[in-house]
């Protein structure tokens, strides 16, 4: 699966939860980086290349602060100018039908305030359904979207689940379970190169890896031994 990372933001190098995010990016051809505002930085749009861009991937995603409950402009613009109708939609099915579309962006309020009675009155669901349009208009499967809220205000342990969770919003398999997550985990330690790490390292890793699948074994039995009560 082949993601294409399309960011929006006017002044990236500032921001310290983008910095953060690019810099757990996965150095692979299995996901592409295109920052709009440093791709085109006179405001004209190559659509042609954007539109091959999309093409020539399976995921796209979406990376932006949620300004005003929305995208930056220049994210808006490239909606406009390349998601245009024969290409992305119109007719027969567009070139998008069947692609993955996720979201991922940034907020500095508190979680608890994106609901009925908080602060800012709606829930991330009712405020992202332009979004969700578009996916649907386009055929795209809308993917649960990732969401930081207070980036300046998370714990170091928080960082370390989020850089996961942002790897994996990139390069897993459309799954939310348990079980592909620990696929995904298992996978990404076993591709350590033992180059990179001495032989101490290795032996935790390859425990871990085995705590991993023993345990996965033990649930699936258990699961089995529920379902045949039931």
């Amino acid at each position: 699966m082949k993601t294409l990372l399309i960011i929006s933001h006017p002044s990236i190098l500032e921001s310290s939860s983008q910095q953060f995010l690019l810099s757990a990016v996965p150095q692979n051809e299995q996901v592409t980086v295109n920052h709009l505002e440093a791709a085109y930085p006179d405001g004209k749009i190559d659509v042609e290349r954007e539109q091959q861009l999309l093409k020539d991937h399976d995921r796209v995603i979406f990376q932006f602060p949620f300004y005003w409950y929305s995208s930056p402009a220049f994210l808006k613009q490239w909606q406009d100018e390349v998601l245009t109708e024969g290409f992305a939609h119109g007719g027969a099915q567009g070139e998008l039908a069947g692609k993955e579309f996720g979201l991922i962006f940034m907020l500095g309020v508190h979680e608890r305030e994106y609901q009925a009675g908080g602060r800012e009155l709606y829930t991330i669901s009712e405020l992202t359904k332009p979004f969700q349009a578009m996916a649907h208009k386009t055929g795209m499967v809308y993917l649960k979207p990732l969401t930081v809220f207070q980036f300046a205000y998370m714990t170091d342990e928080e960082k370390m689940d989020l850089f996961i969770e942002y790897q994996q919003m990139l390069t897993n398999k459309n799954d939310d379970s348990l079980a592909s997550k620990e696929e995904w985990i298992v996978n990404q330690l076993r591709r350590l190169k033992s180059d990179d790490i001495d032989e101490a390292e290795e032996n935790i890793i390859n425990h871990a890896v085995e705590l991993i699948e023993e345990n996965r074994m033990n649930i699936n039995e258990l699961t089995k031994v529920i379902e045949e009560m039931y």
